[in-house]
């Protein structure tokens, strides 16, 4: 793709606000994850889903191959991105990654829901508009891998403690379960975002997933947005699969 192409602003024209209702926009709730081995993948795909106003998630696998780079020219082109970089280390070296991340004009970043790591993140935040996500516990996780991890509680209720400290840390939202979206939801109100992974289609295999959910069921529940990758990245047709998940969203907000 040339490096001329607009088609990184193609479609998402406008931002999300809490508060916004976004049952009458389906699309802008479906996170695209961009978990593609290199940068050149990533802007095809981007290319052949520009129609959609989605959110584009760059996480591990390609921001260690240059994805800052595409997420940089993304948020550039009025694209929504989510940064899924999972911050958690000392707190001087977290708040001074996402001060630096904060130039990138991302829309979210995630950092592990640890109360250092969360007030870290908050001051190198400031006021650039960042919007951090605490993940509570991964969705790859059940009640016995978090006992083998030598955590003293249940999924459930391991997700509701950190929620608490996310609220009292000024975070701006939740990634969590979608199973845990309506407790969650009382602990830190009607204003902090919930993104929900571990989304699959009717039908679909879980993976590597433990908490799964279908887009209308996570909707139901209560999540704002659904983190959505191998059913539209492996699908033959990432368009059309993307489109599926956008109805199936649209079904659960009705």
């Amino acid at each position: 793709m040339s490096r001329a192409s607009p088609v990184f602003g193609t479609g998402n024209e406008g931002s999300f606000t809490p508060g916004l209702p976004l049952s009458l926009e389906p699309a802008r709730r479906l996170i695209v994850a961009l978990d593609v081995p290199t940068p050149l993948e990533a802007e095809r795909l981007v290319e052949r889903l520009a129609e959609l106003p989605v959110v584009f998630k760059i996480g591990h696998q390609l921001a260690y191959t240059g994805g800052l780079t595409v997420a940089e020219r993304l948020a550039k082109a009025g694209r929504e991105v989510f940064l899924d970089l999972k911050l958690h280390d000392i707190p001087r070296t977290v708040e001074e990654g996402v001060r630096s991340l904060a130039g990138f004009g991302a829309k979210y970043l995630t950092v592990h829901a640890y109360p250092q790591t969360m007030r870290a993140a908050v001051a190198g935040a400031g006021a650039s508009g960042l919007t951090l996500l605490a993940v509570t516990v991964l969705t790859s996780m059940n009640d016995g891998d978090a006992e083998e991890a030598g955590y003293g509680h249940p999924v459930a209720e391991l997700a509701q403690r950190r929620a608490v400290d996310a609220r009292e840390a000024g975070i701006g939202g939740l990634v969590c379960a979608a199973s845990e979206a309506a407790s969650l939801r009382e602990v830190v109100g009607p204003d902090r975002v919930l993104v929900v992974p571990g989304i699959r289609p009717a039908g679909e295999a879980a993976g590597d997933q433990k908490r799964v959910t279908t887009p209308a069921d996570a909707i139901r529940a209560g999540a704002d947005r659904l983190v959505v990758g191998r059913p539209i990245t492996a699908a033959s047709d990432p368009l059309a699969a993307a489109r599926a998940i956008i109805a199936e969203i649209a079904e659960g907000a009705a």
